[in-house]
């Protein structure tokens, strides 16, 4: 089941961050966002100083955080650019298409400019035109990326069309593996990444969450051919954002970062587990959860290559 290909490397050697000087929760995307809270009133400093605080840890921890001020109040979720953008190990940078009117407003070219005087960019592949046609493919939220097996995971949603999914991996030389993952309540969940992380180590994934037999039996038949380690997540796990991680390379090793809530829903041997292969941060983001993201969502990774003046 695994990819004959040269593999790539699986954890980001730098994220992306957005500070939240205009938090706030989204009426826009409330409505498939079960994730979501629905008052925020009053929780702009807190959000604030969640950011602040899970920058300075990472920092702590050896990872290396580009960060940047949100330009408009009108873009709520701009804490969360893992969405609207992508980088990837040939040098490309993906812009994707968003179902929000006022996710599509976070979208700016100077972070890909401040990425620009360190990295190597061959180009922008921009899907952001799908909008006009109404088809959707939130960034990393909708797509996990194996990049050492080059497998594209993406579970069905409107936020999520499997057309998107083709042309993309077409252009970056993915396999597209698409499957559907639910609730409780058999509702769609919104976001791939909610349920499932995949690092260079460490594999959190909601098989639970998968109701298709055929489906799930691909999915867990892929993830067990790898040498990661699983840690299988529950509905109650990941609910608490416990899937909504992501493992990031320090300058010691890898790092995984996973709020405080969603490491405290695992069970002492999953965080032992854990804790034997990779270092954690487990930052307090309890308002930031609010707008119905966490940890991995407010870091969008960086994989471009240096230039070479950056190495020298």
């Amino acid at each position: 089941m695994t990819s004959t290909r040269t593999p790539l490397s699986q954890n980001p050697s730098a994220v992306v961050m957005v500070r939240p000087d205009y938090f706030g929760v989204n009426a826009e995307t409330a409505p498939d966002n079960r994730f979501q809270t629905t008052e925020a009133a009053g929780d702009r400093p807190k959000a604030i100083a969640e950011f602040d605080a899970m920058k300075a840890a990472l920092r702590s921890a050896g990872v290396t955080v580009m960060s940047f001020r949100q330009e408009r109040e009108d873009t709520p979720d701009a804490v969360f650019p893992n969405n609207w953008f992508s980088t990837h190990h040939s040098g490309l940078i993906v812009q994707y298409p968003m179902l929000a009117q006022s996710r599509r407003r976070e979208r700016r070219r100077d972070v890909f400019e401040a990425l620009a005087k360190f990295h190597e960019i061959t180009g922008i592949v921009d899907l952001a035109g799908n909008e006009e046609h109404g088809a959707y493919l939130e960034g990393t939220g909708a797509v996990v990326f194996d990049h050492q097996e080059r497998v594209a995971f993406m579970a069905r949603s409107q936020r999520a069309d499997t057309g998107v999914l083709a042309k993309l991996c077409e252009t970056l030389d993915y396999v597209p593996q698409v499957f559907t993952a639910v609730d409780r309540a058999g509702v769609p969940i919104y976001h791939t990444n909610v349920m499932m992380s995949l690092g260079e180590k460490t594999a959190l994934v909601g098989f639970d969450s998968v109701p298709y037999p055929d489906e799930l039996l691909l999915l867990r038949r892929r993830i067990e051919a790898t040498d990661r380690l699983l840690i299988e997540l529950d509905n109650d796990q990941i609910a608490a954002f416990a899937g909504n991680a992501l493992e990031v390379d320090g300058c010691d090793g890898p790092v995984l970062v996973i709020s405080r809530r969603a490491w405290n829903s695992l069970r002492r041997d999953q965080q032992a587990d854990l804790e034997r292969v990779v270092a954690v941060v487990t930052p307090e983001l309890s308002t930031i959860e609010k707008s119905g993201g966490s940890a991995r969502c407010m870091m969008a990774g960086i994989h471009l290559p240096l230039k070479k003046s950056a190495t020298a």
